[in-house]
């Protein structure tokens, strides 16, 4: 069982930055791949961020080169690092873990423990 909780979120204006936090807490320390998805009012949940076991990052189109996933393993912390900002960004973030394997690495429904979501508002 591995419990997720998400930090950081905030409301700033566009362009400025934020930094997510997401600190699992799994006795063996295993979280396997790890993501960030965020949802909008409205909409579905959309994945921007991983993180697979060995460390391989991945950004969807919308937020490479603004946003960055990092994780500090002694802390078994996950990071989402988001600068340059936009109105657009505005959602609730979620911190997901353990993707089961398939061929959408992006499915939410593909990811077996999440976090309680933080809500980032951007204004423009």
């Amino acid at each position: 069982q591995v419990q997720l909780a998400e930090s950081g979120g905030g409301s700033v204006q566009a362009g400025g930055s934020l930094r997510l936090s997401c600190a699992a807490s799994e006795v063996s320390g295993y979280t396997g791949d790890m993501a960030w998805f965020r949802q909008a009012p409205g909409k579905g949940r959309e994945g921007i961020a991983r993180m697979t076991v060995l460390g391989n990052t991945d950004y969807v189109e919308s937020v490479r080169g603004r946003f960055t996933i990092s994780k500090d393993h002694v802390r078994n912390t996950l990071y989402l690092q988001m600068n340059s900002l936009k109105p657009e960004d505005t959602a609730m973030y979620y911190c997901a873990a353990y993707f089961r394997g398939g061929s959408n690495l992006w499915s939410a429904a593909l990811y077996r423990y999440w976090g309680q979501g933080t809500q980032v508002t951007v204004s423009s």
